[in-house]
């Protein structure tokens, strides 16, 4: 309850102002004190996903920790992974401001962020500075000036770059808000990015003796022609796993009487929950567990993240969830779950 009294005033900033603070706050010596003494151990219950063993099955999505400047903090809410990211070969500012928006009446969120983030230099330097020793994904992507016909290039210079310092690699080719970027999702650019992307897996391995595993993160506005299609690749590719979804430019999903209705972006939240539950329910009829499902969209209970668990996935992320129901909704997944 005391969360709900804070998320008041938390309410009352510009959501990107208020998500730094938040952080900030959390990460002062006084902060870590109080959360060491009273938050309890959670009870560890060992999944397998990629080759690698998580303590439970809930982890962080992308856009929580753009620059893994909050690794250690994070870790000790009880998520069992973090997924850092989305991060580009070159920093980069993203779209212009505001392009983060509350739908408070409907726990969603708009946001066409564009990829802002240091540079992916930037997020191996602080990994080394991080005393967590846990699971860490890095969410890749292509900077914005890089044409989508040279995009692989990008994605290659951040897998090369982080393999040594990730659990494993997410790919990120299926936000809204970086143009033309969902093309690649798609007929030969998706069979060039795939093979590409295990060629260089294949190399890294041979140069560090190291598997990383590498996870491809798919849209929700997909059609089912699409998603069989993207299945049979990724199983042709053997690629690691797959991250069911990204956000929606699905408009209906949202009441056009309420405010920012009218805000282009990517809706995470609620709007988003039965839609990517769709769609991991979808790809497990097709994968048929040859390829793990991680899901994520409109995680904000136990029921709702027992829901993806249903449908398919064998790990769930929450960002969203997160913001409307504080550190509290963590723990409660983490037990019941």
């Amino acid at each position: 309850m005391f969360y709900y009294f804070i998320r008041k005033i938390i309410f009352l900033i510009e959501p990107e102002v208020a998500h730094k603070l938040i952080l900030k706050y959390l990460y002062s010596q006084h902060i870590q004190k109080i959360i060491n003494f009273f938050l309890q151990p959670l009870p560890k219950k060992k999944i397998k996903c990629m080759g690698l063993i998580f303590d439970n099955v809930l982890g962080t999505a992308a856009g929580l920790d753009k620059n893994g400047e909050y690794i250690d903090v994070i870790s000790k809410l009880g998520f069992s992974f973090i997924e850092l990211g989305t991060v580009t070969p070159i920093a980069q500012i993203g779209n212009p401001k505001p392009r983060l928006f509350r739908l408070i009446h409907m726990e969603g969120i708009i946001n066409r962020m564009g990829f802002n983030n240091l540079g992916v230099d930037n997020l191996i330097k602080n990994i080394k500075k991080s005393d967590f020793k846990g699971i860490i994904g890095i969410n890749i992507g292509k900077n914005k000036d890089t044409s989508i016909q040279n995009a692989i290039n990008d994605y290659l210079i951040c897998i090369e770059k982080t393999y040594c310092y990730a659990s494993y690699i997410a790919v990120n080719i299926s936000s809204p808000n970086t143009t033309n970027l969902r093309n690649l999702q798609y007929g030969t650019m998706f069979d060039q990015l795939l093979m590409h992307i295990k060629k260089k897996q294949t190399e890294m391995c041979r140069k560090y003796s190291k598997y990383v595993p590498i996870a491809i993160k798919i849209s929700p506005d997909l059609s089912t022609t699409e998603i069989i299609h993207i299945s049979k690749k990724l199983i042709e590719y053997k690629i690691d796993a797959v991250i069911a979804t990204n956000t929606t430019i699905d408009y209906s999903l949202i009441d056009n009487k309420k405010n920012n209705q009218k805000q282009n972006g990517g809706i995470s939240g609620l709007p988003l929950q039965k839609k990517s539950t769709e769609i991991i329910h979808i790809l497990s009829k097709i994968l048929k567990n040859k390829i793990p499902i991680i899901g994520v969209g409109g995680i904000n209970s136990v029921d709702s993240a027992q829901e993806k668990i249903q449908a398919g996935a064998t790990l769930i992320q929450m960002y969203s969830g997160l913001i409307f129901h504080g550190p509290a909704i963590i723990r409660k997944i983490i037990r019941k779950v």
